[in-house]
């Protein structure tokens, strides 16, 4: 069962800092521009830490891991930094427009400790696959700095107690508005009783890694690196990883869709993709698209299964209801992994007619991914890439089928929206 457990976070003084120039997006999803901006925002922003900047004359002594270690024990010592005085659990609440729509959202979860798991024990899952590269950066951060700095974002299967039990009248004790127009809000919940409950109603949970696989593994990693220094510690600091826990059944918990552009193919014809593309699919050749409309057909269309949208500079290509297909297209794939969009995109089109290898889809050689419709149609019209392909985001239950199975999907397969800003508490190791 997944355990989990309050704790006394660092957080940010708002007597010394303002709160939205500090905090930041998770470090894998800030770019050189953001980071830029963060650095010119505040002299305490955590993107000096998480994401610092690396410089020519850098040294084993003087190095981005040592600099970030460095600027958080200043902080620490300062009163940039100050930790709660009691072991705690923070209620967290996202208020969100769902890209695309007009629609509203509040996404609640709970920031607590969950003890370490490795996935062998059945309690934590994976839903995608991780890159070796990313782990070691992140790994050497932890080493130097020991703490934990972003949430590491959990899904569990729930009936939305928890978030009810955590609810309160209270103003928050944070309340931040990041670049995207999203309210962060966080209350500190520090009553023993209500604890006591909340952390009850994990008993036989499993949990399902949504955002942090790499941060997690590196977790993983640096657990063992410590036991094999000191075995037989008791109930080590190091065994525990700061988490956000969601209720799968939360109405503000979004998926989007993460389309693929492709680009640099040494030979490209529409008129083979049409032709590769009816081996597999029910092809419908459909006028030209705005931005806004493919996600309506989108929608539309897979309702009944499998929707692709394949759009190039000339012409844009609907494909439908999967053929029955050999073994050798789909090998080592079970039937939940095959009926998903993304597993049909890649194996059938990507793979099957563009002779794009898998190694070369994992090193990013010809494929791009965006979020946005605009920009990947933009990418087609511009003659940046030669081909634009559109889906439908992965559903919450299809992933949970995935994940609980021992099973993964290929990377870029999920995204949440939005993410969990980095630098509302902190997990200091020590």
């Amino acid at each position: 069962m997944a355990i989990i457990t309050p704790f006394q976070a660092w957080r940010y003084n708002p007597a010394q800092v303002a709160l939205n120039n500090v905090v930041t997006q998770p470090y894998d999803k800030i770019t050189s521009e953001m980071q830029d901006h963060y650095y010119q925002a505040e002299a305490h922003n955590l993107v000096r830490i998480i994401l610092g900047r690396h410089y020519s004359a850098d040294s084993e002594n003087n190095n981005v891991y040592a600099r970030a270690a460095a600027s958080f024990r200043e902080w620490r010592q300062s009163g940039i930094l100050r930790q709660d005085s009691t072991p705690s659990f923070y209620s967290y609440s996202q208020t969100f427009a769902i890209p695309g729509t007009s629609t509203s959202a509040e996404r609640r979860g709970l920031i607590a400790l969950g003890r370490l798991e490795d996935y062998s024990a059945g309690i934590v899952f994976r839903h995608e696959l991780t890159h070796s590269g990313p782990k070691v950066d992140r790994l050497n951060l932890l080493r130097a700095t020991r703490a934990h700095f972003g949430q590491i974002f959990m899904l569990y299967d729930g009936n939305g107690e928890t978030d009810r039990l955590l609810q309160s009248p209270a103003a928050p004790d944070i309340e931040v508005t990041d670049e995207y127009g999203v309210i962060h809000r966080v209350w500190r919940i520090a009553e023993p009783s209500i604890i006591s409950q909340a952390a009850s109603q994990f008993s036989g949970k499993k949990l399902i890694i949504a955002d942090g696989h790499h941060r997690y593994e590196t977790a993983l990693n640096y657990r063992n690196e410590r036991r094999a220094s000191s075995p037989g510690e008791l109930n080590p600091a190091y065994d525990w990883v700061m988490m956000t826990l969601v209720d799968m059944s939360n109405p503000g918990l979004v998926i989007l869709p993460t389309h693929r552009v492709v680009h640099s193919l040494a030979s490209f014809s529409e008129d083979n993709l049409l032709t590769g593309a009816r081996r597999f699919f029910t092809v419908e050749e459909i006028p030209r698209l705005n931005a806004a409309k493919p996600a309506s057909v989108l929608q539309d269309r897979g309702r009944a299964g499998t929707a692709l949208l394949a759009v190039t500079t000339e012409r844009t290509f609907l494909m439908h209801s999967p053929k029955a297909l050999g073994t050798n297209v789909f090998a080592g794939l079970s039937p939940r992994q095959q009926s998903l969009d993304v597993v049909q995109l890649h194996k059938c089109i990507l793979e099957g007619v563009l002779n794009i290898s898998e190694e070369a889809i994992r090193n990013l050689q010809n494929v791009a991914y965006c979020r946005e419709t605009s920009e990947a149609l933009a990418q087609v019209q511009s003659g940046k890439a030669q081909a634009a392909f559109l889906m439908n985001p992965v559903r919450i239950d299809q992933m949970r089928r995935v994940a609980f199975a021992g099973e993964v999907m290929p990377q870029k397969s999920t995204d949440f929206y939005p993410k969990m800003l980095s630098g509302l508490t902190i997990y200091g190791l020590e």
